[in-house]
């Protein structure tokens, strides 16, 4: 076994509860500079009420499948409701982040919580 697999042997677990939680912040980030400028309206409030809930759901490993699901859905509703019509690639959209976010979140449904979790700690294991 060489040095690279035993260092992600070692290690990869909590690389990835790094990067999930990473993830989640800027998410939760990404909702609360929706609400920067005052109260959103419309579609508006209603994807900055999701991004805060989705991304401190992915902060903090509670119900990380489904949160991550639920940001999934939305990334492709965003890409599709804000940035397609004007081009269907992302660089000519505008789009990229929120394809980035998609991934993301896919990744984070498949994989799960990881090696540390609100979920793990109050329910004893992973239900979603």
């Amino acid at each position: 076994m060489g040095l690279y697999e035993t260092v992600v042997k070692s290690y990869g677990a909590y690389a990835y509860t790094l990067a999930r939680v990473l993830f989640g912040l800027l998410f939760f980030l990404h909702g609360v500079s929706k609400f920067s400028k005052g109260m959103p309206q419309g579609l508006m409030l209603v994807a900055g009420v999701i991004e805060l809930l989705v991304g401190l759901g992915v902060f903090t490993g509670f119900f990380t499948r489904l949160a991550a699901t639920g940001g999934a859905v939305m990334m492709v509703v965003a890409y599709f409701k804000v940035h397609a019509f004007t081009a269907l690639s992302p660089l000519a959209n505008g789009g990229e982040l929120a394809v980035l976010f998609f991934l993301g979140f896919l990744l984070l449904a498949v994989h799960g919580n990881g090696w540390l979790s609100l979920e793990k700690a109050l329910l004893k294991k992973e239900v979603f």
